[in-house]
């Protein structure tokens, strides 16, 4: 082990020494150019990644606008659908101002699913619109795969 620290500090040594040799030898005269060079070479590629980071961040700030929109149109789909549900639950008077108010607002969202399957009378009147659940699925599975999509906009994409 001894043995192996004095190697390794001699070869060390060694290397210090024509480190430093090499160093304190004058450049040849096109050194200085082609350094300027390679460093001018670094400073471009450093300045296009910040001008491409910008981009991106720009873009992401756009698409994450455009989701925010995405999400509160579903959000009020979810809550109109959400309403009706509970009014078909509850056996709400059809005659009704608000009943109907909810009924039209929601019809083309709802019209797709209204004879998937059939919705069972509990009692009373009241009923199970077992087709709105769908719709309310359906709708979710619809917001995720956009914003998803989004997503995949968004991604700043890195090099290595």
């Amino acid at each position: 082990m001894l043995r192996h620290d004095a190697v390794k500090a001699n070869v060390e040594g060694d290397v210090n020494a024509e480190i430093s040799a090499q160093a304190s030898q004058p450049r040849p005269p096109g050194a200085a150019r082609k350094i300027e060079q390679v460093v001018g070479t670094f400073r471009e590629h450093a300045v296009d990644e910040v001008i491409d980071s910008e981009h991106a961040v720009r873009r992401s700030r756009g698409v994450a606008r455009v989701s925010q929109f995405i999400d509160y149109a579903f959000f009020l789909i979810y809550a109109l659908l959400a309403i009706r549900f509970v009014l078909a639950l509850i056996a709400a008077r059809s005659n009704s101002g608000f009943v109907q108010l909810i009924v039209s607002l929601t019809a083309p969202l709802y019209a797709p699913f209204k004879s998937i399957v059939a919705s069972p009378q509990i009692g009373d009147g009241h009923t199970l619109p077992l087709p709105m659940v769908i719709a309310i699925g359906a709708y979710f599975l619809l917001h995720l795969a956009i914003n998803r999509l989004l997503r995949l906009i968004a991604v700043r994409k890195t090099e290595i």
